[in-house]
């Protein structure tokens, strides 16, 4: 039997509509969720992504800032700009598009926002917060991910998930979110011994590495649901997830498509992680 694919785009949307309806009332309490995007350089991935979070905060009614400034602008006027944000009380979030230009120290920048503001969920505080179980703003893709095991009416409480990869932006904090879940989370890297072994028992498999179509299924326990984490451009230009989607069809109860699946959710969890903020920085209750 063919395994059920979770449409990320469904979700997104269902979500979406939950979220307007969410700024409508914080409208009329006085209060306007507001992001600010920087963009430094020229990278064509990126103009892409700020251009869907703009669309986005117009289609959920979040006031939105967009700076973009040029490739050789200093690691010194990146940080003043992120000051600025940071005491701009019109702002709830701010997110700094990354990759920056090499010469602009990536962790100074991150450091520097206010984890009041840190809609990307990657500063220390953050994280430190996402470990021990406190309140914070969650990384997007990882938090987009709980949402569709949960939303496709899977419990994740009690099961054994698998997490093939650790990166600091999906890996770990994955396993950390689905910890805070219940389930028994296992972590699979590139020295992983019996990785196809371990990945077998999962009744959830999130896979993270960067590599196309790395995972068939003989990584994959009948029935389980397997997320896809991965993108990646074929030389054909085609996109593809380090899952292979088709081989893995038959045997896997659930899985996500690439493109459709957990792409959708990043933006729309960013958008979650800002009206979060604002409620918390306007002292109402999340």
């Amino acid at each position: 039997m063919s395994a059920q694919r979770i449409e990320g785009k469904k979700v997104s949307d269902q979500i979406r509509e939950e979220l307007i309806a969410e700024t409508n009332k914080l409208k009329e309490q006085g209060v306007t969720p507001g992001l600010a995007v920087v963009l430094v350089g020229e990278d064509p991935a990126s103009k892409v992504y700020v251009g869907a979070k703009e669309k986005a905060c117009v289609q959920l009614g979040i006031h939105s800032e967009v700076i973009k400034l040029p490739a050789e602008t200093s690691e010194e006027e990146l940080l003043a700009v992120v000051e600025r944000l940071n005491q701009d009380a019109a702002i709830n979030g701010i997110l700094v598009q990354l990759p920056l230009p090499r010469h602009i120290n990536e962790k100074a920048v991150i450091d520097a926002i206010l984890p009041a503001k840190d809609v990307d969920g990657f500063h220390p505080q953050s994280v430190g917060n996402l470990v021990i179980g406190d309140d914070s703003l969650l990384p997007c893709t990882p938090a987009g991910v709980i949402e569709l095991i949960k939303r496709s009416g899977v419990d994740i409480a009690g099961k054994h998930a698998v997490v093939i990869g650790r990166s600091n932006i999906v890996g770990k904090p994955m396993a950390l979110l689905l910890l805070r879940e219940h389930a028994t989370v296992t972590i699979c890297h590139s020295r992983t011994a019996n990785m196809e072994e371990i990945a077998k028992q999962a009744d959830i498999l999130v896979v993270a590495i960067g590599k196309p179509k790395a995972i068939g299924k003989s990584f994959v326990k009948p029935g389980a649901i397997v997320i896809d984490v991965g993108v990646n451009r074929l030389e054909d230009g085609k996109l593809a997830g380090d899952v292979d989607f088709d081989d893995c069809l038959d045997t896997a109860g659930f899985i996500t498509p690439v493109p459709g699946g957990v792409g959708p959710m990043t933006i729309t969890m960013l958008m979650t992680n800002t009206i979060h903020a604002a409620k918390r920085a306007n002292g109402i209750g999340v």
